[in-house]
C-alpha cells in the first residue's frame, strides 16, 4: 500500500525570502565554518561617535553576518565589539548588505581570523 501524499505547502509559509538568496559566489565552499547565534554588539565607524548596536545572525571564525538597522557600504572599515566579553576587533563589510524584515544583513570580515571572539569553538576545517 502506498503511504498517502501530505498536503501541498501554502507559497506563504515555508517560502525563500527573495532577500535572503544570493547567488553562488568563487569564495564557495565556505572558508569558515558558520554557526548561527545571536550575540548583541557594537559598531564602532571611522569619523563617527555614536556607536551602532545590533546583533549577529551567522558568526565565524572569520567574522559574522550581523543585522543593523541600517546597511552599511561594502569595504566601510569599522571596529566590532562583542557585548558580552568586551573584546574588539577591527573589520570591514566584506560584500553589498542584503535586506531582510529584522533589518539590513551586513556580511563583516575581520581583518585576521579570530576563533575566540565570539566564545564558540569552531572545529577546524578539513578539505
Amino acid at each position: 500500500m502506498k503511504p498517502p501524499t501530505p498536503p501541498a505547502r501554502s507559497a506563504g509559509t515555508n517560502s525563500v525570502k527573495p532577500g535572503l538568496t544570493r547567488p553562488l559566489t568563487s569564495e564557495e565552499p565556505r572558508r569558515a565554518q558558520r554557526v548561527l547565534l545571536r550575540v548583541p554588539f557594537r559598531l564602532t565607524l571611522a569619523g563617527k561617535k555614536q556607536p551602532l548596536e545590533g546583533s549577529t545572525h551567522t558568526v565565524s571564525a572569520s567574522g559574522a553576518l550581523v543585522v543593523l538597522p541600517e546597511a552599511l557600504q561594502q569595504g566601510t572599515k569599522l571596529t566590532i565589539e562583542n557585548a558580552f566579553t568586551q573584546k574588539k576587533i577591527e573589520a570591514h563589510v566584506s560584500r553589498p548588505p542584503q535586506f531582510s524584515p529584522d533589518g539590513s544583513l551586513v556580511p563583516v570580515e575581520f581583518s585576521a581570523p579570530a576563533p575566540n571572539f565570539w566564545n564558540v569553538f569552531f572545529p577546524p576545517v578539513v578539505n
